[in-house]
């Protein structure tokens, strides 16, 4: 098992922000929603059928160079929020700046005229999607003379990258605080220190910059995947995290903190247990873990995002339409659908637009997190 880190050095510097209590709530000043919904856009949404409605929720993916017809036909039937983009469907920054300019195209013939969701994971280091910055990893960062500079550099230029290629969200900065050098998060360089005070500090910068750009920053992943050993991939199997609920609130939740305090748009939550939060579920199937410890406790009020629904680690959890419905009952916004299939897609929309209809989805809380999915793509325009 994984505890709480003991003997972790302060990290100098860090802002006042970043030291709050780490079992008390956020203060009433949490950040803002991505963008306040005008009366306008509400009774749009009020005029969705129950597919559109589902759509807003998706996030599609597909294989090869150009999107396939039956993704441009969701996407102007309303029936899609965006599109997640992998090496695989990029060649060059013109190749999809191309791309993305078809999509949004496509989306001004939907009855949502805001732009879509066309987001990547660019976090620096070996996980980069497009070509060019940020060059240097998450770990290199938190090495390096002057971190805090690196990383408003890194969030600057992964701003640019995207924006240069017609997309608006980036997955990144990874906030895991990795306990044992090599473990799962730290053997590909994905996180900044195991001091959580370090993380916070160069997360939130990266996250700024990056959004000054006009891109949206996503943290992952909540409430933390620090504590991960090299084999605990939840893209392959279930993993079970036996980190007590001090260790999570004082060392992986703390980040989050202060990444809402810089204003971040999303939150990715992730597929692993923690037993301390909730025994039985994966946080993002979680509602304990969604609601009441990234919502209430914590305060946020944007945009929730599910890693793959496609992951190994939800095998006890049935099909890509089960896992949908139990994860938008848990509260997550928008659900990723990264398995480079349409069809999945397909399954996930098809299945929450029956469970909105049959009452197994609550048409209050799914016309809310509709809301704040279409406020974050208004937020995003131009």
């Amino acid at each position: 098992m994984l505890g709480a880190v003991t003997g972790i050095a302060a990290f100098v510097g860090l802002s006042a922000a970043v030291a709050v209590s780490v079992t008390g709530a956020i203060p009433a000043h949490a950040p803002p929603t991505p963008a306040s919904m005008t009366g306008a856009v509400s009774a749009m949404v009020r005029t969705l059928s129950p597919e559109q409605l589902a759509g807003q929720r998706v996030i599609y993916s597909y294989t090869g160079l150009r999107p396939p017809s039956t993704l441009i036909a969701r996407i102007e039937a309303g029936e899609a929020a965006g599109v997640i983009f992998f090496s695989d469907n990029i060649s060059s920054q013109s190749q999809i700046r191309q791309v993305t300019g078809e999509l949004e195209r496509a989306a001004m013939h939907s009855p949502v005229k805001e732009p879509l969701l066309l987001m990547t994971d660019q976090e620096g280091g070996e996980v980069r999607r497009l070509p060019g910055g940020p060059s240097a990893s998450e770990k290199e960062i938190g090495a390096s003379s002057d971190p805090l500079a690196a990383a408003g550099r890194a969030g600057a230029a992964a701003g640019r990258n995207l924006a240069g290629a017609g997309l608006n969200v980036n997955l990144a900065p990874v906030l895991d605080v990795f306990r044992t050098p090599g473990n799962f998060i730290d053997q590909y360089g994905r996180s900044y220190s195991s001091d959580p005070d370090k993380v916070a500090q160069l997360g939130s910068a990266f996250i700024s910059a990056q959004q000054r750009t006009g891109v949206a920053a996503t943290s992952k992943h909540f409430p933390g995947l620090g504590a991960a050993a090299t084999n605990q991939d939840t893209d392959a199997r279930p993993v079970i995290l036996h980190v007590s609920l001090h260790a999570l609130r004082s060392i992986d939740e703390l980040p989050y903190r202060s990444a809402l305090r810089a204003g971040v748009k999303l939150v990715m939550v992730s597929w692993a247990t923690y037993p301390a939060l909730d025994p039985d579920r994966p946080a993002g199937l979680s509602r304990t873990i969604v609601q009441r410890e990234l919502r209430t406790r914590l305060g946020f009020t944007g945009v929730t995002i599910t890693d793959a629904l496609e992951a190994g680690a939800l095998r006890a959890f049935g099909s890509t339409s089960n896992r949908a419905v139990l994860a938008a009952r848990a509260g997550m916004d928008l659900l990723l659908c990264s398995g480079q299939q349409v069809s999945e897609g397909d399954s996930a929309v098809s299945a929450l637009a029956s469970g909105l209809k049959s009452g197994r989805l609550r048409s209050s809380p799914f016309t809310a997190a509709v809301d704040r999915v279409i406020g974050l793509r208004s937020s995003i325009r131009g």
